[in-house]
This record gives structure tokens, sequence and C-alpha cells, in this order.
């Protein structure tokens, strides 16, 4: 070959293959039916970052590490009206779904908040594939990552690990390398998928899993024992089934509705996001073993302790004043997760707000936690939403709307990674996310952990909480009193429990 001839390219990589069609299960129709223009089934959340990113990388990174699963190249379909069903979007274009824009000035909290809020009340385009992210630059000098996914696509667990899946353990990971020219034509290679775990999940279920479970565990040890717990909850599940599961959901039905307060109330379109400083894990373990509970006790406490305190600035709450929270429950075994969707029931916990005390108030969600701890009302909720996935949508609304006056909140729980990790070879500061109000209800609470710290993030309708910010700055209160009685405390309490 003479030097004036140029060297032949080398062929592109195959694109994913093209997955079949294949009908939405019961659950995810359910949730998927479950939107309305004042309440959306979307789940948000976001990577913060200190320094910050050119969106090409942003969709270099989505192209080799999620475009690969299925579901996010799909949309939905119903072909008649019939059945809804995933199909591949045949005009899948990043530029429609990997957006950027630029925070106004000085990019702080506020203005981060104002965009998220806007985003959250905003529907996902329903003839494209149910999901969308927003580089958010000029964030604090750096960026966030701000992601919103539908419901239907996957549960909060199976969804927190596929945005893991974008990310490195190491800032030199497969992440990190410059996209190739013609890396529009191939999805990443083998090999490079495997060394982050949550991809291999996704992308090669049922290989090697001891080794991604191992991996898995090394960097989100209570992640992991979250996902392993259906084992016991499916155990429980034979007791909930015939006259049991009957007797079960007629015990839901005839429960009282949740007293009236500030947090009900018809909702509008516009929605409010806030979150928390973090807050040191350490310090939240602290708390439970001076003053006894798990961390997630001391946690609940500390909330319930913040919406009190919004409350009193109203007057002065009843001392028998306790309100529902819905609290998904994780059903589905570590080695279906990459088959996404729905998989998780409910238990709806009191949350003691008429209680002064700290330490009474945080002695009696330990007492209730512990009663649900067994309860097979999980699975009984998951059978009931696999059921209204099968009815006429004006069944579903009904029930919706029955079991909306049980809960005043949704609060979920999800221990993330223990150690840092690393989008594009550069380190993500934080995480934490907004969970969805299902039902008619306009108040989400979200904790997640990552990196030795917990954030709280706080979802509300803005025509009932105009201020969650002021319910932010309470549980911020609450935890201070906890965390100063516990160091005050003379000995460890014979109720403390391990996280």
């Amino acid at each position: 070959m003479s030097t004036l001839e140029a060297p032949a390219a080398p062929p592109p990589r195959p694109r994913p293959a093209l997955a079949e069609s294949e009908p939405l299960s019961a659950v995810d129709h359910a949730w998927l039916r479950m939107d309305e223009p004042a309440n959306l089934m979307q789940i948000n959340g976001v990577l913060v970052l200190d320094e910050p990113l050119p969106l090409e990388r942003v969709k270099s990174i989505v192209r080799r590490r999620l475009l690969p699963i299925a579901r996010f190249r799909q949309r939905v379909a119903a072909e008649g009206g019939g059945h809804p069903s995933w199909e591949e979007d045949p005009e899948l274009d990043l530029d429609r779904h990997v957006l950027e824009q630029r925070l106004p000035e000085p990019g702080d909290d506020e203005a981060l908040s104002a965009v998220v809020g806007e985003l959250m009340s905003a529907p996902l385009e329903p003839r494209r594939p149910l999901w969308e992210f927003r580089l958010l630059q000029n964030y604090r000098g750096g960026c966030a990552l701000f992601a919103r996914i539908h419901h239907a696509i996957g549960d909060g667990v199976a969804l927190m690990l596929v945005l893991l899946s974008l990310t490195d353990t190491e800032p030199s990971g497969p992440a990190a390398v410059e996209p190739q020219p013609d890396e529009a034509e191939r999805p990443e290679p083998p090999e490079e998928q495997g060394r982050n775990p949550f991809t291999e999940l996704f992308c090669h279920p049922g290989r090697d899993l001891a080794r991604v479970r191992a991996l898995a565990e090394e960097i989100m040890p209570d992640g992991l024992r979250l996902l392993l717990q259906p084992v016991e909850a499916l155990r429980r599940a034979r007791l909930a089934t015939g006259v049991g599961s009957v007797g079960s959901f007629g015990r839901l039905l005839a429960r009282p509705a949740d007293p009236k307060t500030p947090f009900k109330g018809p909702l509008g379109v516009p929605k409010l996001a806030a979150w928390s400083e973090r807050l040191a894990l350490a310090e939240v373990k602290e708390v439970g073993k001076a003053l006894g509970g798990t961390v997630n006790d001391v946690l609940l406490s500390a909330t319930a302790g913040g919406l009190r305190r919004y409350l009193l600035r109203q007057g002065e709450p009843p001392r028998s004043l306790n309100i529902r929270a819905a609290m998904p429950v994780n059903l589905r075994p570590f080695g279906k997760m990459h088959e996404l969707g729905n998989h998780f029931g409910l238990i709806f916990l009191s949350l003691p707000l008429g209680i002064r005390d700290p330490l009474a108030r945080l002695a009696e969600v330990r007492r209730l936690t512990r009663a649900l701890k067994r309860s097979t009302e999980p699975v009984v909720v998951y059978g009931i939403l696999r059921a209204l996935g099968r009815v006429p949508l004006a069944i579903q609304r009904q029930v919706v709307k029955i079991f909306a006056t049980k809960a005043t909140a949704v609060m979920t729980n999800v221990p993330g990674p223990r150690q840092i990790l690393y989008l594009a070879g550069k380190p993500v500061r934080d995480i934490f996310f907004w969970v969805p109000q299902s039902g008619h209800v306009g108040l989400g609470v979200s904790i997640c952990s990552y990196n030795g710290a917990v954030r709280l993030g706080v979802g509300t309708d803005a025509g009932l909480i105009p201020d969650p910010r002021a319910i932010v700055e309470g549980f911020h209160a609450e935890f201070a009193e906890l965390l100063g009685l516990a160091r005050r405390s003379p000995a460890e309490p014979s109720g403390a429990e391990p996280s």
C-alpha cells in the first residue's frame, strides 16, 4: 500500500438487536394508566457533578450503556385500542431524549429547584420511549444530570440500578473514554460493559450472576440486602393467597380515611421540589445505636417531626394525629432485576405527628415498623395492582381513588452505593431523587444514601404545600435534636437494632 492510500476503515459494529414487541405486564399497565395531568407517574432524580460535562459525552454514555437495554429503545403502542405493548421506536433519536440547558445565574439550589419542579410537572412524549435526561449546566459551578423515567418502565429500585449503570467505579473506567467517530453504529463492547456490575446485570442477565452479586455487595451492601428481602416476602405470599388475600384486601378497604390536613386536597399541575443537605450516615447510625432503632426508623421519625413542625405553623396538631405513608416494598429477586417493570408492593405506615417528644415519637415509629416487618400487605397490594391492570380504566380509577384516601404521603428509602462513582471520569458528588405521588397523593418523600451520606428529597403539589423547603428545614431541626439527645445518652438502650 502506498503512503498516499488511506487505511481501510474498520467495519461498523452492529447495533443492539431489535427486541420483539411484548405486551405490558398488568402491573406496568396499571402504572401507565395512573398518569394524570395533575399527577404524573414519573420517577425523577439527579446526579450532581462538581465539573461541567459536554452534552456529547453524556450522549455517548447513554448510547453505550442505556440503549443496549431494550426498554429504553421502546415506546408504548396500542393497536386498535387493545392492550398496549412495548415496541421498538423506529425513529429513536437521542436528540429528543438527551437535552441540555443552562441554569440561570447564580446556578444555585433555587435555580435547580425551579427547573426540576417545572420538569416534574411536564409529561413525557407518549409516542416516544418514556424517558428523558436533561444536562443542567452551571449548577454550583459544575452540572446536574436530571433524569425522568416513567414508572411503567420500572420501579424505583430497578431504575436506581439503571441510573448507576451509566457510571464507573473508578475515574479511568470505560465511560471515561472519549467517544469514537463510528460510535453511533455500535453498542459498548461486552468486555467494557462487564466492568460495571449494574450494566452487567441488565445487558448480560444470568451470566456469572454470582460475580455480579459480589460486586454489588462490595459497592452497595445495604441496597443488595434490600434486593434479597423478596425471598422472605415471597415465602410469606402463600399466607396471602385465597381466603387470606380476600381478608387482607378487606382490611385495607375497611381502614378509615386519613384525617384532613394541609397535606391533603385536590391536586393541580404545578409541582415543587426540595432536598436536604447531606446528613452523615455515621451520625444517623449513632442516633439509632444510642436511642434505639434502625437507620430507617431514625430518618422516618425525623421526617415525621419535620411534617409536625410544618403543621405547627397553623396551630398545635392534635395529640392523636397520625397520617399514613404508603411505602414500597421490593418483591423482585436480584436475579430478575434485568426484567425491569414493577414488582413491588406497599405497606401503609402510620406516622405519629401528634407526638411532641422526639424520643417518644422515635419509640412509636420503631414499634410500628417492627409490627409491619412480617406483614403480608405488600404481596396483597401487588396482587391488587396486577388486577387493576386488567380491568376497565373506569374501575381502576375508582379503586385508586378509594386507596388514595388511606394515605397522605408516599415515602421510599433507597440505600445507594457506599463509595464514590464516576460519570465520564468525573466524580459524582451527590445523588438524590423524588418519588411520584400515585393515587391523588400530594406529598412524596424520598430518602437516598450515597457515599456515606443521606439526602432527603421532598416533592409536593404546589397548591397544597407551596413551601416544601419548610418540611426539609423541620427535618434537619428534628434530626439535630435527636443527635443531641443521642450524644447525651448514658448508654445504648436495649431496643437498639442493626441498620
